[in-house]
């Protein structure tokens, strides 16, 4: 075995787990002490320039519940995490300094504030600190697929048959080590309550077809729910455009969104399904969306800070409105289309909002309402429990006709309701006004 020497610090983001993680492997199994450090970044509780929060309080409940399952983790290997709620740098340099840190590990991002951030990291840090970086949130390793990204397709099926012809999921990472039980600081650290983030406690609805708690065990138990105990895997496909109820789909996309639980974790357990229980269209539909999902974090790592840009990757000059009053209608869902509605009060009301929703209430605003896309995207980023910046501007951008969408669709919402929403029970639902007096 190789001897373990230095002394490691694990920069957290957006990959809030023990299992599967790179950094952690490397970092327990290469050095002789190991500090795991998490920033809530006073820039991600700010307000946006559109009237509200970068981050509402059912994301950051969420992620405190993460935080609070890693601490319990990281504590079972021996391994502090120090939580502070600074600018990192800042964190980073002092624990730098009070521990003698030599090597420094966190997950390689590439989006504006997150390089912005590394940037001023890489200022505070000496000569003599070896920095290690890692993309770990993808399905397909970027070094695995077969494309340059800057040749990247700009149409998803083209992709997709190229990473399935051509490239293989790697395997999950082996378990981090256990450290010996003076690696533990003397000091704990607490976390902060939603109050310190300057965040009111939201309220539990008990219609939310996402009640779920955050971190890396409630998202094995969703899994082991979704697969083994209910078999809903095997009917992915046919349910997964639903609107009510827990099972209508996945949600594994809040934990992924954290780093809670990666895509190579989801993936090797559909294939151990496949083999265990059935292989049919909907367990190939669930690889299908990590797919997805990876899609759009390519597009963002070839376009970079294009998908932030009004006129998205392909630079289209649509004529775009900013009316508060109108933008305010669709947040409160107090439109003229009752579909846009219930799903915009869901969102208001528990921080969750169906695939099939979004879908539609986003091109409601952009293509109906004709307004700036970026500020609905903004929106949600404040609202989703599982926001993810490549997901929601990618599809955003899909939306509005300037990303990756060569037909450029918009959704007539009314059909959609009637076809989603036959017996319009879910809009019947949400827009009872008596539910939330």
């Amino acid at each position: 075995m190789q001897k373990r020497k230095g002394k490691a610090l694990v920069w957290l983001r957006n990959d809030l787990r023990i299992k599967d993680q790179v950094s952690f492997y490397h970092a327990t199994h290469k050095h002789e002490t190991v500090i795991a450090f998490y920033s809530f970044d006073p820039l991600h509780y700010s307000d946006t320039g559109w009237g509200f929060k970068k981050t509402e309080a059912f994301r950051a409940q969420f992620l405190l519940e993460t935080l609070a399952q890693l601490q319990r983790d990281l504590k079972d290997h021996n391994i502090s995490l120090v939580v502070q709620h600074e600018e990192p740098s800042k964190g980073i340099q002092e624990l730098i300094e009070a521990h003698a840190i030599t090597d420094l590990y966190w997950q390689k991002e590439w989006t504006q504030e997150e390089r912005e951030r590394e940037d001023e990291v890489r200022a505070v840090l000496s000569e003599n600190i070896s920095v290690h970086t890692h993309y770990d949130q993808f399905l397909f390793h970027p070094e695995d697929v077969p494309v340059e990204i800057n040749q990247l397709p700009e149409v998803f099926t083209v992709f997709r048959k190229k990473c399935e012809k051509y490239s293989k999921v790697r395997s999950s990472f082996p378990a981090a080590a256990i450290m010996p039980e003076n690696n533990l600081l003397t000091k704990v650290t607490p976390l902060p309550s939603l109050e310190n983030l300057g965040l009111n406690t939201p309220t539990a609805h008990p219609h939310s077809a996402f009640p779920f708690k955050g971190g890396s065990k409630a998202a094995e138990l969703r899994m082991e729910h979704y697969f083994w105990d209910t078999e809903k895997l095997s009917f992915y496909k046919q349910t997964r455009n639903g609107l009510l109820g827990l099972d209508y789909s996945s949600k594994f996309s809040a934990w992924l969104a954290n780093g809670a639980i990666s895509a190579r974790q989801i993936y090797w357990e559909i294939k151990e399904y496949e083999a265990q229980v059935q292989k049919n269209q909907s367990t190939y539909w669930l690889i299908f969306e990590l797919i997805w999902r990876d899609y759009f974090k390519f597009i963002s790592l070839k376009h970079q800070d294009k998908i932030f840009q009004l006129g998205g990757i392909l630079q289209k000059d649509y004529h775009w409105k900013n009316n508060p009053k109108t933008i305010q209608a669709w947040i409160d869902g107090e439109t003229r289309e009752p579909f846009v509605n219930g799903n915009m009060i869901e969102l208001q009301k528990t921080g969750w909002m169906s695939n099939r929703g979004r879908q539609n209430v986003a091109s409601y605003f952009a293509k109906d309402l004709l307004l700036d896309w970026r500020i609905g995207a903004t929106y949600f980023e404040a609202q989703l429990i599982d926001y993810d910046v490549h997901s929601n501007y990618g599809n955003w951008m899909y939306v509005a006709g300037v990303g990756n969408d060569p037909r450029d669709r918009k959704f007539n919402v009314r059909m959609q309701a009637e076809r989603y929403d036959e017996n319009g029970k879910f809009q019947r639902l949400w827009n009872q006004k008596s539910l939330f007096e």
